[in-house]
C-alpha cells in the first residue's frame, strides 16, 4: 500500500512545511519528544482523511494516545477523555466501515464514497450540539477541569464531526473547521498560563485548521465526481 503515491504539489508543501515547524520547535523551545510523534502522527492522519483514504486510521491510533495523555497533563479532561475513550476506539471501526464503502473505481483502492448533509440532518446536528454541551460543562466543572466551556463545546463538536467522518460526510470538514479554531485557543490560553513546553499543539492544531478547509474542497470534488448523492 503505498500512501504516498498521487499526493498533490500542495499536500507535500503542507506535510514537509509544518513538519519543519514542528521539528525546529522539538530543538529551540525544548518541546516533548511526545508532543513532537502526536503532532507528526496527527498530521499524516488528516491529511489522509482530506484525501478520503482508510490509511488514516493507523496514524490516528498513535495520535490518540499520545495526544490523551499530553492533555491530560494540562488538565484538559475533556480533551483527554475525547481521545482515550472515544476517538481511540473510534479508529477501528472506521477502517471497517470505511473499508465497506471504497469507491469500486479507485485505482488506489481506499479512496471512500461521499455522501452530503440535507438540511434536516443540519438541523438535527445542532440541537444536540446545544443540549449536550451543556450537559458536558456540569461534568467538566464536577471533576475540576480547567476552561470547561470552551473545552466541553470542542469535545462535543469534534465527537460530531467524527461521526459524520465515520458516515462520510462531506460536511464533516465544516465542523472540524469550527473545532480547529476552539482548540487552538484552548492550546493557546493552556501554554501561556502554564510551564508547558508543547508548543507543538498548537502547530499541530493549525495544521489541522489548514488542512481541514483544503479537506472540505477536496471532498466537494470527490462528491461531484461520484455524482453529488446528498441522503434524506
Amino acid at each position: 500500500m503505498n500512501i504516498l503515491k498521487g499526493w498533490t504539489k500542495f499536500e507535500v508543501v503542507w506535510l514537509v512545511l509544518f513538519t519543519a515547524i514542528n521539528v525546529y520547535l522539538f530543538f529551540a523551545l525544548d518541546d516533548t519528544l511526545l508532543g513532537l510523534i502526536s503532532s507528526l502522527t496527527g498530521m499524516l492522519c488528516v491529511v489522509l482523511v482530506a484525501k478520503g483514504k482508510i490509511a488514516n486510521y493507523y496514524f490516528g491510533i498513535v495520535q490518540c494516545v499520545t495526544y490523551a495523555y499530553i492533555s491530560y497533563t494540562y488538565s484538559l479532561y475533556g480533551e483527554a477523555m475525547l481521545n482515550a475513550f472515544f476517538y481511540l476506539p473510534i479508529q477501528f471501526i472506521g477502517i471497517y466501515l470505511w473499508s465497506r464503502n471504497k469507491v469500486g473505481a479507485s485505482t488506489k483502492g481506499e479512496e471512500v464514497e461521499v455522501n452530503r448533509m440535507n438540511s434536516i440532518q443540519w438541523l438535527q446536528f445542532f440541537v444536540l450540539v446545544i443540549v449536550i454541551t451543556g450537559l458536558y460543562s456540569f461534568l467538566l466543572a464536577a471533576i475540576g477541569g480547567k476552561q470547561i466551556h470552551l473545552d466541553s463545546l470542542s469535545v462535543v463538536l469534534s465527537i460530531g464531526a467524527q461521526f459524520l467522518m465515520l458516515k462520510r460526510y462531506a460536511e464533516q470538514w465544516i465542523i472540524w473547521i469550527v473545532v480547529n479554531v476552539l482548540s487552538i485557543a484552548l492550546w493557546f490560553i493552556a501554554l501561556t498560563t502554564s510551564d508547558g513546553g508543547n508548543y507543538s499543539m498548537l502547530v499541530m492544531w493549525t495544521a489541522f485548521l489548514v488542512n481541514s478547509i483544503y479537506g472540505y474542497v477536496n471532498w466537494i470534488k470527490l462528491s461531484k465526481a461520484q455524482g453529488g448523492r446528498v441522503n434524506g
